[in-house]
């Protein structure tokens, strides 16, 4: 079998670090609506900041994915399948940029400052505006559930293709990829 293109290892890197802090967000989301008090404000005070580094991630995953070419799906995957597999990835792209940009809009129009680490404080984007406020809320919990079902469908795509298909899309962002270890199905 000839070697696997992959992405270079910088958007390896990226995707990993984007997965794992976009589920802690996801978590800890879950955990706030459950929380009050104390509780609630440590993971409000973790929320903010985690959701505004994960938008300035996706924009530059974003940008470096228009600056490097992706690596091209097999021949062996059935057109549709290749269009839902990108039409996800726009799906994906735009989740992680328009969560974290619905949310920062959601608190400036409750007029909630966006406090980072160290007591910055992010400038509004809205104006105050109760209505807007609650629907954007309403919005923000939404797409979230949007995310966390993309989110299951993409790593049932992967491990279709590194556990089942075996047709090399799993190599392309894994970190650690062996090609003399790899067991051949048959």
């Amino acid at each position: 079998m000839p070697p696997v293109p992959r992405f270079p290892l910088f958007a390896r890197l990226l995707h990993w670090l984007m997965a794992a802090m976009i589920l802690t967000m996801l978590f800890i989301g879950i955990f706030m609506v459950t929380s009050v008090g104390p509780a609630y404000q440590r993971l409000v005070d973790i929320h903010r900041p985690l959701g505004i580094c994960i938008l300035l991630l996706a924009v530059i995953r974003l940008l470096n994915r228009f600056m490097m070419r992706a690596p091209s799906l097999p021949d062996t995957l059935p057109l549709p399948l290749q269009r839902i597999a990108h039409a996800s990835h726009i799906v994906l792209y735009t989740l992680m940029i328009g969560m974290p940009l619905i949310g920062w809009a959601m608190l400036s129009a409750g007029d909630y400052p966006v406090t980072m680490w160290n007591g910055i404080a992010l400038p509004p984007i809205l104006p105050h505006d109760p209505v807007l406020f609650a629907f954007l809320r309403g919005l923000h919990t939404w797409l979230a559930f949007a995310l966390f079902a993309t989110i299951l469908a993409h790593l049932s795509a992967a491990l279709l293709h590194g556990l089942i298909l075996r047709d090399g899309v799993w190599q392309t962002m894994a970190l650690r990829w062996n090609p003399a270890k790899r067991r051949d199905a048959g």
